[in-house]
C-alpha cells in the first residue's frame, strides 16, 4: 500500500480505557478512521454514553464484535483483556490486520504465556512468530506485518531504559527495578483495591516477586544481549493518580557510558528523549498526554553504580499511542503520524 493509503479500524474492546484512548488519538489520524468499536456487555449504547468526552465526531455505536462488517475493516485495535483477545483473534478474516493490546501474543514461548497468563494459547506457532513491537526497537520489522504485539505499559519504560545497556554498558547480571503506575493501567474493570479510598493517600507494592511483566522484560533484555539466563528483579507499585508510570532502574555501570549509550540509540528517535546527565529528575507529568518517554541517568554515591529512571503516559506512550505507532511502521508510513502534534498536560 502506499502512503495515501486510508485504513478503516475497528477498536476491539472499546469500553475500556487503552480502547476509549485509541478512539480519542484516531480521530487525529490523517490516514485511520475508526469505523466501528465493540464491547461485549454494552453492546446497543453509543459510545458517548459510556465515555461522554468521545461524544461527536468521534462517537460510533458500540456493537458485538460478530456484528461488525468485517469486508469494511482494514485493521483491528485489540483493546480486550488477555485470554480474551485471542480469542477473537484467531477468528479475524484474514485481510484484516491486528494491533494487539493485550499480553497474548507478547510472549514467544506458549509454555511460558501459559504459565504465566493461566491458560493455554490457542496458537503456539503465531505467538512464536508474531513481532513484538517496541517501534524504536523493531521498527523496521513491522513493515508489512498483519500482527503485532504491543509491549506492556511497564516492559515499554522498563526496556527503553535497558535494551541500550545490556550488551555492555551494564551488568545485566544485577539489574533492580522498582516501577510505580497511576490506577488507569489496572483497567476499568470494578475492583475493590482501585476504589478511591482504597488508593487514596496511600501508596503500595503488587504482584512482588510474581509479576506478569517480568517475563515479558526478561524476554526482550536476553534476545538483545543474545542470553538467556538474564533475570530481573521487578517490583510495580500504584499511586493514587489516574495516568503515568515511571520506573527506576538500580544498574551497575558507568553513568556515563550508560548516558553515552542512551543518547547514541535514541539521537533520532521522535518520541524519546535522553536528558542530560544529572538532570532535574523526570516526572510523569511531562509526559502526561503524550507518546513521549523521558529517560535521565544519575551517578550512584557507591562508585560503579547508576540509576535510571523513565518516564511515560501509560495510556498513551504505554499502550493506545504506542499501537498507533506500530501501525504507522506496519504501513510504512512516518511513525509519528496522529501522535507528533500532542503535547504534555501539566500541570
Amino acid at each position: 500500500m502506499t502512503v495515501e493509503t486510508s485504513l478503516k479500524a475497528a477498536v476491539l474492546g472499546a469500553s475500556g480505557y487503552t480502547g476509549a484512548e485509541t478512539v480519542r488519538l484516531l480521530a487525529g489520524h490523517p490516514r485511520v478512521d475508526a469505523v466501528a468499536a465493540t464491547g461485549h456487555s454494552l453492546a446497543g449504547k453509543q459510545l458517548s454514553e459510556i465515555f461522554p468526552h468521545l461524544a461527536g465526531p468521534t462517537d460510533l455505536p458500540v456493537v458485538k464484535a460478530d456484528d461488525v462488517a468485517w469486508d469494511d475493516v482494514d485493521v483491528a485495535f485489540s483493546c480486550l483483556p488477555h485470554g480474551t483477545s485471542q480469542d477473537l483473534i484467531e477468528t479475524l478474516p484474514e485481510h484484516v490486520r491486528v494491533v494487539d493490546l493485550s499480553a497474548d501474543y507478547r510472549l514467544r514461548d506458549a509454555d511460558l504465556y501459559a504459565q504465566t497468563y493461566g491458560r493455554s494459547h490457542l496458537n503456539a506457532a503465531r505467538t512464536a512468530s508474531t513481532k513484538y513491537g517496541l517501534p524504536e526497537w523493531r521498527g523496521t520489522e513491522l513493515v508489512g506485518e498483519s500482527l503485532v504485539a504491543c509491549p506492556g505499559c511497564y516492559p515499554t519504560a522498563t526496556l527503553l531504559a535497558l535494551l541500550p545497556l545490556v550488551e555492555g554498558a551494564i551488568d545485566a547480571d544485577h539489574v533492580i527495578v522498582d516501577a510505580k503506575s497511576g490506577v488507569s493501567g489496572a483497567g476499568r474493570g470494578l475492583k475493590e483495591g482501585n476504589l478511591f479510598s482504597e488508593t487514596a493517600e496511600g501508596v503500595h507494592a503488587y504482584g512482588v516477586g510474581t509479576h506478569r511483566h517480568a517475563p515479558e522484560i526478561e524476554q526482550e533484555l536476553n534476545l538483545q544481549a543474545g542470553r538467556s539466563d538474564i533475570g530481573v528483579t521487578f517490583t510495580p507499585h500504584l499511586i493514587p493518580m489516574t495516568r503515568g508510570e515511571l520506573v527506576t532502574c538500580h544498574v551497575r555501570g558507568d553513568a556515563d557510558q550508560i548516558q553515552a549509550a542512551l543518547e547514541a540509540k535514541y539521537a533520532d528517535a521522535p518520541f524519546i528523549s535522553v536528558l542530560p546527565l544529572g538532570s532535574t529528575p523526570p516526572d510523569t507529568r511531562h509526559t502526561r498526554g503524550t507518546n513521549q518517554c523521558h529517560i535521565a541517568v544519575y551517578p550512584e554515591r557507591v562508585k560503579g553504580r547508576a540509576v535510571v529512571i523513565a518516564v511515560i503516559d501509560n495510556l498513551i506512550k504505554g499502550s493506545s499511542g504506542q499501537a498507533i505507532q506500530n501501525l504507522n511502521l506496519m504501513m510504512g508510513w512516518d511513525e509519528t503520524l496522529g501522535l507528533a502534534g500532542l503535547q504534555p498536560l501539566f500541570p
